[in-house]
């Protein structure tokens, strides 16, 4: 539908605005209308115009996490989830985590791909993980295969990145230990290699456990990214 590619073009565009002016040093088109349309009137002094031209950044860090969708049609619109820090159409094709967030790789790659072709910038990914409710086994360990899983399969997408000619200098995930999630403000949305005891209403003894995903990637920045196994 025509209406859904102008509406998820629009949508994108919440996204890039900032990465726009930052690394195209002005003001987009699109950008201009919207605040004409909505009577907003962005005051610039003298000489900012060539501050801002003069003044791009070197390099894109963005990070990942998931990918969205939309749609104009009232029904679709009727499965929208509030699961990712933005809202969403609900996509068949993907699974979810815990708290609704889209498990999608390969828009990984095609998010990657985008930014190089609309930039021709170097990128850094400055975070991309996969938040989930741990559990410690009787044992006391954390067998997090789901998170070594997701992992796996989105840095296997960047490197399908970097063989389209996508220039990528540098990757770092979220996150090393354990800490309160910033999207929903709980402690057990956990995205660490390191497990913390701590819970939602701070009880536990801070005790630190490396869980499994903790082995699997140190062997994978051993290897440069190389070796992706367990």
């Amino acid at each position: 539908n025509p209406e859904d590619v102008y509406q998820g073009m629009e949508k994108d565009r919440e996204s890039y605005f900032f990465i726009d002016v930052q690394s195209r040093g002005e003001y987009p088109g699109y950008a201009k209308r919207f605040f004409k349309d909505h009577g907003l009137n962005i005051e610039m002094e003298s000489g900012d115009a060539t501050i801002l031209k003069d003044h791009t950044v070197d390099y894109i860090g963005f990070s990942y996490y998931s990918s969205r969708t939309t749609s104009t049609d009232p029904e679709v619109v009727k499965n929208m989830t509030s699961g990712n820090v933005f809202g969403s159409v609900a996509n068949p094709y993907l699974d979810k985590s815990e708290w609704g967030w889209t498990i999608d790789p390969k828009g990984f790659r095609i998010t990657a791909n985008q930014l190089h072709d609309r930039y021709q910038k170097p990128l850094f990914v400055v975070e991309n993980g996969f938040g989930a409710n741990d559990v410690v086994s009787p044992e006391g360990e954390v067998n997090d295969d789901y998170r070594i899983d997701y992992l796996k399969r989105h840095i296997a997408e960047m490197g399908e990145a970097l063989q389209d000619g996508v220039e990528i200098i540098g990757y770092t995930s979220w996150g090393p230990i354990d800490i309160v999630s910033a999207s929903s403000g709980e402690m057990k949305k956990r995205y660490g290699y390191i497990y913390v005891d701590r819970d939602n209403e701070g009880n536990g003894s801070l005790k630190r456990i490396k869980k499994k995903s903790f082995h699997w990637y140190k062997n994978v920045i051993h290897s440069d990214g190389e070796n992706l196994g367990e």
